[in-house]
């Protein structure tokens, strides 16, 4: 349950796959990342010609990924639904003739958006260079990303048995016990997956810590950062002028940007870029504040984990 002022939200069932689908349309960098973009359904078929249509397709442009999304709802049975219908839709995927679709619609998507094209432009990705760049990431297995309303033990176990990396993230509705058309639906934080199996299947291998298991205090404890730093965030909107932004690092590992606090960092740079005069929704706050010697919390990140890993190797 949510309690805001006197009002309550409690856990609500989807009404249909539809209104799930629907959701993740409109709120797709929640889940796919900042610098995303989001492909319609679109018809492709398998080597002997059978038909299916995903979700959905999602590219992130900064990791170079591509993604085959499935919304689900988990009364769909995993073994007699969700599996065969993966299946059939990763094969299908796979084919020349589909990633050409699939390309077709990201082309045709950049040609008519605005903010798509401003995302490429953000990733240095020249305009006679989209259809090279889309190529390469498309050439790439795609990852099977699955927004869903639960997780069961059986969709993790399948999940984990799979070639191909899978991502799960748990997609909640709430309703206002007293309105029933007051609805507010929670996303994971900073895009963290309730599975990422490429990351699972590392940690397992390797003992090492998951990019989405490190937060701020971490750093501060390892020593990488100190509570009461200051860290910097330059941004200039598309039609404006270039603001630059100061984030002070909480003892917790919140940053206080504009007077206000935050315990997420992508949501502290949000802060900042919504001041600016950008209409973003996300942003990635790891590739955007630095320290003020130049250091992105992103590469301080890496700085940690790769010291654990050395730590751990030490210790073996």
């Amino acid at each position: 349950m949510i309690i805001l002022q006197d009002r309550k939200f409690i856990k609500t069932p989807f009404d249909s796959e539809l209104e799930l689908e629907q959701v993740v349309v409109d709120n797709y960098e929640y889940i796919f990342g900042p610098t995303s973009i989001y492909l319609p359904k679109a018809l492709i078929k398998t080597g002997d010609g059978t038909g299916t249509i995903p979700d959905g397709f999602a590219i992130d442009l900064a990791s170079r990924k591509w993604y085959l999304v499935e919304a689900e709802l988990l009364h769909h049975n995993v073994w007699g639904h969700i599996a065969p219908q993966i299946a059939k839709q990763v094969i299908a995927s796979l084919q020349a003739i589909s990633k050409k679709t699939i390309e077709d619609l990201a082309v045709d998507l950049y040609q008519s958006d605005e903010t798509t094209r401003e995302k490429f432009a953000e990733q240095k990705i020249k305009e006679i260079d989209v259809r090279k760049m889309l190529g390469e990431i498309l050439n790439k297995e795609p990852i099977i990303g699955l927004p869903i309303d639960a997780i069961s033990g059986d969709l993790k176990e399948w999940a984990r048995t799979l070639k191909y990396s899978v991502k799960l993230w748990a997609i909640t509705k709430y309703v206002d016990f007293d309105n029933k058309y007051s609805i507010a639906y929670e996303f994971p934080e900073e895009f963290k997956p309730v599975l990422d199996t490429e990351e699972e299947d590392k940690e397992e291998k390797t003992g090492e810590l998951t990019r989405y298991e490190v937060l701020i205090s971490d750093l501060i404890e390892s020593g990488l950062l100190e509570s009461g730093q200051k860290l910097i965030m330059e941004y200039r909107p598309r039609h404006g002028n270039k603001k630059k932004y100061e984030a002070e690092i909480l003892e917790d590992g919140s940053l206080k940007v504009l007077g206000q606090v935050y315990t997420s960092p992508s949501f502290a740079a949000l802060a900042g870029i919504q001041n600016a005069g950008s209409h973003r929704k996300t942003v990635n706050g790891w590739t955007s504040w630095k320290t003020e010697n130049g250091d992105y919390l992103a590469d301080i990140r890496e700085r940690f984990l790769n010291n654990k890993k050395a730590e751990e190797g030490k210790t073996v």
